[in-house]
C-alpha cells in the first residue's frame, strides 16, 4: 500500500510540474497562480502545496531541470583526434544557448527576484546548482589527462569560462540591457571564448599554437 502511494503521489507530482512549465510559457510566471496550477494538473491546491511550498520552489526545480538536461546530461565526449578550439566551442555554445533561452531567463528573474533578499539561501541554491559535474568537467578533465591542457584547477577553470560568457550573454540579456543574441553572435562569442582560454591552458605541440599574432612569448618568436 505504502508503495502504491508513493506511486498516486508521484503521479500528481509530474502533473503539477508539467502544469507549471504549460501555465509559465502561456501566462508568465508572474501571470501563474498556485490555483491555476491546481487546476491545470487536476490536482487539490493542497496537493500542490504538499509538493511545492511556493511557486519559486518550482521555479527553481525547473531551472536544475533544464541545467541537467543541457549541461549534465548531453553526450558530448573528448576526442583526441579533434581540435580542441572546435570542441571547447562547441560545449561553450550550448551552455550560451541554454542561459539565453527565454525560458531560462524568465525562470531566472522569477528565482534571483524571490530570493535577492534573501543571500543565504541563494548563495545555496547557486551552490546546489554548480554542484554537478557537467560535461565541461569532464571533458577538461579529459583532455588534461590526454597531456593536450595544463589545468591545475579543474573547478576553477570551468568558474572562467562560465564567467567569460554569462558576462557577454547571461548577464545583459537577464537585465533586458541588450538586444536578445543572434545565432552568430553566440557562435562568435563560443569561438571566442575558447581561444582566449587555450591560448592559456592549451599545452604547444605539433606546430599548433593558440596565442594570437604578436602575443607569442619572445622565446617563441
Amino acid at each position: 500500500m505504502s508503495s502504491d502511494n508513493r506511486t498516486r503521489s508521484d503521479i500528481k507530482r509530474d502533473a503539477i510540474i508539467s502544469a507549471a512549465k504549460a501555465a509559465f510559457h502561456k501566462y508568465g510566471v508572474a501571470g501563474t497562480s498556485m490555483d491555476k496550477l491546481a487546476e491545470m494538473a487536476c490536482v487539490s491546491k493542497r496537493t500542490v502545496y504538499n509538493h511545492f511550498a511556493s511557486k519559486e520552489v518550482i521555479v527553481m526545480h525547473l531551472i536544475r531541470s533544464l541545467w541537467h538536461k543541457s549541461l549534465v546530461s548531453i553526450p558530448v565526449p573528448y576526442d583526441c583526434a579533434s581540435s580542441l578550439e572546435e570542441q571547447l566551442s562547441r560545449l561553450l555554445r550550448a551552455e550560451i544557448e541554454l542561459i539565453t533561452g527565454e525560458e531560462y531567463l524568465e525562470l531566472a528573474r522569477v528565482a534571483f527576484g524571490h530570493l535577492f533578499y534573501e543571500p543565504e539561501r541563494l548563495r545555496g541554491e547557486i551552490e546546489q546548482l554548480t554542484a554537478q559535474e557537467t560535461v565541461l568537467h569532464r571533458w577538461l578533465h579529459a583532455a588534461n589527462d590526454d597531456g593536450c591542457l595544463l589545468v591545475c584547477d579543474i573547478e576553477y577553470a570551468v568558474k572562467e569560462l562560465s564567467s567569460l560568457i554569462k558576462g557577454h550573454c547571461f548577464w545583459p540579456q537577464l537585465m533586458k540591457i541588450e538586444a536578445p543574441l543572434t545565432d552568430e553572435r553566440k557562435d562568435c562569442i563560443a569561438k571566442r571564448t575558447a581561444r582566449l582560454f587555450l591560448s592559456h591552458y592549451a599545452r604547444q605541440h605539433s606546430g599548433e599554437s593558440y596565442l594570437p599574432d604578436g602575443d607569442a612569448p619572445e622565446g617563441a618568436r
